[in-house]
């Protein structure tokens, strides 16, 4: 399996990407090392976690690998320091207990948040161009005493936007179509879906997806398929109404106001080469109507991404993985990951050529 996102030579700038290194028992740590090492050429990864304890670990990984520790308080103070592409910078969030690999330790939740404040504020401050997640386990940050349901909300919360999208993107392999799935609704039961499908909120949804199409990915004129919410998209009112009342009406008023949204098509039909070929992206209507297919062609080198947000971010396509990281280093694979940082190099090229 190949990614179609090879970068392509360029005298330009590497873009300079911040990498939060997740829950530390799990194998965030060790991807995100290995992954900003091997890409080194094409991104100028900043880490961000604990330094001694990613010092230690990128020595396990590879004695080659060098990294910089840089304080917050320098950070702040005089901005990001200039480090040439044989080593890593490191911003040093310090944990606040021992980490054993798999074990989880609610005393380090705090810090594992920190990392993910941090990360907004240098993007809000122009330290870096995007930003890049590895998992968390966001029980260890209830169980720290902060509320928190995810990395998606989290950065909405904290940059004060009222709507994001959730997107995954992925290469199948060689000659096939490049999938990039977008949700109307994400982490819902499903007997609470068609509720959740209003004009306004498929409205919404196409709008961000339409312009983040345009100004992170650089595509000019975006086509969007968009599936049914019923099987075969409702057939005509008799295994459902919602395509006739809300999904056609919207994507009827999208088209007259410039959004080549076409559908709705039904979804087990859709996911076929001979569509996609011909589509940017496809809204589905629900998580498990448009993420298994993604995930069945790409997973292990698909990634997640956030519409809607003010700044770039994106992340893998797989959790922690605890039981892995018990076992010691050297058994994760770090392809999402990397695969996260490409895609980020490429929505950040795109979006510097757009017109100011």
């Amino acid at each position: 399996m190949t990614s179609s996102l090879r970068l392509a030579p360029t005298s330009r700038p590497r873009p300079t990407l911040a990498i939060t290194v997740g829950e530390p028992a799990g194998i965030g740590p060790e991807i995100s090392i290995r992954a900003a090492w091997a890409l080194r050429a094409d991104a100028r990864c900043v880490l961000v976690g604990d330094a001694a304890f990613l010092s230690l670990t990128a020595s396990l990984i590879d004695p080659a690998i060098r990294l910089s520790a840089i304080s917050t308080l320098a950070l702040r103070h005089s901005g990001l320091p200039h480090f040439g592409p044989d080593i890593i910078p490191v911003v040093d969030v310090p944990l606040d207990a021992h980490v054993v690999p798999g074990k989880l330790d609610a005393a380090n939740g705090r810090a594992v948040l920190a990392t993910l404040d941090l990360a907004i504020e240098g993007a809000q401050a122009g330290w870096w161009d995007a930003i890049v997640t590895a998992p968390l386990q966001k029980s260890t940050i209830n169980d720290a005493g902060v509320a928190f349901s995810g990395h998606t909300e989290y950065l909405a919360e904290k940059t004060e936007t009222p709507k994001v999208v959730m997107m995954l993107a992925g290469s199948p392999g060689a000659d096939q179509p490049y999938l990039r799935v977008a949700l109307a609704t994400t982490h819902l039961p499903l007997k609470d879906v068609p509720g959740a499908i209003t004009k306004d909120s498929l409205t919404q949804v196409l709008d961000i997806l339409h312009a983040d199409l345009v100004r992170k990915f650089g595509i000019a004129a975006p086509r969007i398929l968009v599936t049914g919410l019923n099987p075969h998209a409702g057939e005509n009112g008799y295994l459902g109404r919602e395509e006739i009342a809300v999904i056609t009406p919207v994507l009827d008023d999208a088209r007259a106001r410039g959004i080549d949204a076409r559908g709705p098509y039904p979804a087990d039909t859709l996911f076929q080469p001979k569509y996609l070929r011909d589509a940017d992206a496809v809204l589905a209507m629900y998580h498990d109507q448009g993420l298994p297919v993604l995930k069945h062609a790409t997973f292990g080198r698909g990634v997640n991404i956030t519409l809607g947000l003010p700044l770039i971010r994106t992340s893998v396509d797989h959790g922690t993985a605890l039981d892995l990281a018990a076992t010691g280093l050297g058994e994760a694979d770090c392809g999402s990951m990397e695969e996260a940082i490409r895609v980020a190099v490429s929505m950040v090229r795109a979006q510097q050529q757009q017109p100011a």
